[in-house]
């Protein structure tokens, strides 16, 4: 079976597959997938290149959750501890978590999309939203008299497209975990309803933020995404 397609546009990613749900396992697998001939041929694999980073001890999961003020959603809390702290999955790579000058960051393409100082605070939603559809149209240029009124109205109209769609305000709660290219990134919402959860960050198709499903329409949570991610590459690999 093919690798399934991680777009935007999908309803859903997730094959009705069994997975392995053994962390201790995971790092084998990976290891496997590394050593196979066409490892080099899944995605992302050219940027994580199938490395895991060491995972973190009890004590420094800790101190991050005691810089955020957050206890974080026990799948991903023991793959920290039993796999990783980043390095290969989903996207181009999983953000690596370490501690610099003493405070602790993702780092990665969008980590810094991670609001540290407010990631306790709820995420608000628990469906999909565009905040996109709160702005008025965008001007016609068939209804100015000069192309440089028309310009003026298409620039203004983008700076207010700029500060709704990527108000920081969207991501308060969501930890940011990878990225697919071309801007677009998934994470793990920490606080709030939907605490647990996988959610995409569409925003750069204009398309919003929505959660990912299974195709029986439930939520994911790290441990699907992750696994599945993994299962699929074994798919594509015929490992």
């Amino acid at each position: 079976m093919p690798p399934l397609r991680r777009t935007p546009a999908a309803k859903s990613i997730y094959p009705g597959a069994v997975i392995n749900h053994d962390w201790p396992g995971t790092a084998a697998r990976l290891a496997r997938i590394a050593a196979h001939p066409g490892a080099g041929e899944v995605f992302g694999a050219k940027w994580h290149e199938w490395r895991l980073q060491p995972p973190l001890t009890e004590d420094e999961v800790a101190e991050v959750e005691s810089q955020l003020h957050v206890t974080l959603p026990a799948e991903y809390r023991g793959f920290l501890l039993q796999v990783s702290r980043g390095g290969a999955g989903p996207g181009c790579e999983l953000f690596d978590l370490r501690r610099t000058d003493g405070v602790w960051r993702w780092h990665g393409d969008g980590g810094d999309l991670t609001d540290r100082e407010r990631l306790w605070l709820p995420f608000e939603h628990t469906e999909a939203f565009n905040p996109a559809d709160v702005l008025p149209e965008r001007p016609d240029d068939r209804t100015f008299d000069t192309e440089d009124e028309y310009d003026r109205a298409d620039d203004a109209w983008w700076e207010l497209h700029d500060a709704a769609v990527f108000a920081p305000e969207h991501s308060i709660g969501l930890l940011y975990l990878c990225h697919l290219g071309g801007a677009y990134r998934e994470a793990l919402v920490v606080s709030g309803a939907a605490r647990g959860q996988m959610w995409a960050d569409d925003r750069a198709a204009g398309t919003g933020l929505r959660p990912l499903l299974r195709p029986d329409g439930s939520r994911v949570d790290f441990r699907t995404w992750y696994q599945t991610w993994l299962h699929e590459a074994e798919q594509q690999l015929a490992i």
